[in-house]
């Protein structure tokens, strides 16, 4: 009789521990909404902007492109990209795939995709295009129930 009492207390206990720290969590929604913020990324970029970027990134993040320690995404944007967008005719991406993995309260992203930049013409009227293969990785974290980008890293290559 004591070893059913000491079973089912024990039964219980581990019930109880259970669902206090089970998670209801869809795993499928919160892909969604990482994909989500990533898309308002690459869409901003798209049309040559960072309006709505900074909200999708935390202050001390961290940005890594082709070798290069850039800082927070703050300092790459007024030191960095920001004034290479004002270069910028066009930036597109084609060839596009994004995988994600959630393991929260980070994400896990993998980018690869074909970028065209066409410049503005020069004083001459002679513009030129860049065409580069890149990839792109990216930490995410959940806070205050909206993902943001805590760390990304890209690099490119020429095309073949």
């Amino acid at each position: 009789m004591k070893t059913l009492k000491l079973t089912t207390i024990l039964m219980l206990l581990t019930f109880a521990t259970g669902q206090m720290f089970s998670q209801n969590v869809d795993l499928g929604t919160e892909k969604e909404a990482v994909l989500k913020v990533m898309k308002t990324y690459k869409d901003a970029l798209q049309n040559l902007t960072t309006e709505g970027t900074f909200e999708l990134f935390t202050k001390d993040s961290e940005v890594f492109e082709s070798g290069g320690v850039e800082g927070s995404y703050a300092h790459y944007i007024e030191h960095h990209l920001g004034p290479e967008l004002g270069h910028f005719k066009k930036f597109e991406f084609s060839d596009y795939e994004i995988d994600a993995e959630v393991d929260l309260p980070y994400a896990f992203t993998t980018e690869t995709y074909i970028y065209t930049i066409v410049l503005n013409p020069d004083d001459e009227g002679n513009s030129r295009t860049i065409k580069k293969k890149g990839v792109a990785t990216s930490v995410l974290k959940k806070i205050d129930e909206k993902w943001k980008i805590i760390k990304t890293h890209s690099s490119s290559r020429n095309t073949k």
